[in-house]
């Protein structure tokens, strides 16, 4: 039987052919043609404000915590169910993460319970879009108005993805918090490998931006011939990618509509197949929001506990097909129990404990995973 991977990048077939011209242009380093286009893309596309391609998007959420002067004695509340840049990018600056728990019915985190986590040192609130769908933003963003915080999304997972708002009005993922921070890692929808990008939404933020972004000078202007000699003017690293990485990008970008297409296809097909199943009460699908769209990042599967979560993924493998758990809840993690006493987060644990990816990528048939699962279901019914 063929092997079917957990992931596998999709080449469009002209990643090698931009490369080449970003190669033949001279210029190989940050912001080069390749990344102007990205940039106007983005902004074109999504109405971003401000958009800088980053070498990943634990870069582009750390030039998020130098831009809102993240400091010692900070508190900033996110999900523990996250991936660990979420939190180190403040943690490197000083700050105090709190944990906030995930919703009943969804991993995000549960917008109800962040007005009780804030404090006088509170100084931002970064949710986490998991699987690409959205928190709740109305909730937070008025959180943020009341008490006069910074929110910053996390977006690695979220492109192409919506919220609805009470107004009614539809607005990208992304777009709707001070900043924002997404990943092309090659596990996402569109990739290069490695890479990401920091939407700036707040003016206050755009040239500081630039500036954080090329190593603390104001090279960027000095490019664009606004200075005639640029210096350090501020703190930063070089966090701006290669032209080379934006080439590869660029391809992935100019077929993004048709990737996201057979995305969906995978993800509705995974929905529909397996929805008489769920109804054993062996496992629960996803569940999304009625303010929120799927981008269709992932399938996850949330089964009662990780005893038959367990089971399932050895079953998956004698048939050669590769399925994952995803995040190890942060507030129980080694690093953090060194510096906090232990919180009690229900649902964290449970999705941590419970949840299970199954394999998605553009060229998956997704019908050959659903008839191993139902096979396995079945026999496990039977116990």
């Amino acid at each position: 039987m063929e092997t079917i991977v957990f992931n596998k990048p999709y080449l469009t077939g002209k990643e090698g052919h931009y490369i080449y011209q970003a190669v033949l242009s001279g210029k190989i380093s940050g912001d080069g043609i390749f990344t102007k286009r990205c940039h106007e893309l983005f902004e074109k596309k999504y109405g971003y404000k401000k958009c800088l391609l980053t070498t990943s998007c634990t870069d582009a959420l750390e030039m998020a915590a130098l831009l809102i002067n993240i400091k010692e004695g900070d508190e900033v509340i996110m999900p523990s169910y996250t991936f660990v840049s979420t939190a180190n990018a403040f943690v490197l600056r000083g700050a105090k993460i709190v944990f906030c728990d995930s919703r009943k019915d969804h991993p995000g985190m549960d917008e109800d319970q962040i007005e009780q986590l804030i404090t006088k040192q509170t100084k931002a609130i970064v949710p986490v879009h998991y699987a690409g769908v959205a928190c709740d933003m109305d909730k937070i963003m008025a959180l943020s108005k009341k008490y006069n915080l910074y929110v910053i999304e996390d977006a690695a997972q979220a492109i192409d993805s919506y919220y609805t708002g009470v107004d009614g009005i539809k607005r990208p993922l992304g777009s709707i918090g001070h900043l924002a921070a997404f990943s092309f890692h090659e596990t996402k929808n569109i990739m290069s490998g490695e890479g990401g990008m920091i939407v700036i939404n707040d003016e206050q933020f755009f040239e500081r931006a630039e500036v954080i972004r090329e190593k603390g000078t104001n090279r960027s202007k000095f490019f664009r011939g606004e200075v005639d000699k640029y210096g350090w003017v501020d703190i930063g690293s070089s966090f701006l990618p290669s032209d080379i990485i934006a080439a590869f990008l660029y391809a992935q970008l100019e077929n993004l509509d048709e990737i996201q297409q057979r995305r969906k296809y995978i993800w509705d097909t995974y929905y529909n197949g397996l929805k008489s199943a769920a109804e054993s009460g062996l496992f629960k699908l996803p569940e999304i929001p009625n303010y929120a769209t799927n981008n269709s990042h992932m399938f996850y599967l949330v089964f009662n506990n990780s005893d038959t979560r367990k089971e399932v993924i050895s079953k998956l493998k004698e048939k050669n097909i590769y399925s994952v758990f995803h995040y190890i809840s942060l507030h129980k993690s080694k690093f953090h129990l060194s510096y906090n006493s232990e919180v009690e987060l229900e649902y964290t644990d449970k999705y941590s404990e419970c949840l299970l990816r199954l394999p998605m990528y553009f060229e998956l048939e997704p019908k050959v995973v659903i008839d191993a699962l139902l096979t396995i279901f079945n026999q496990l019914n039977k116990k």
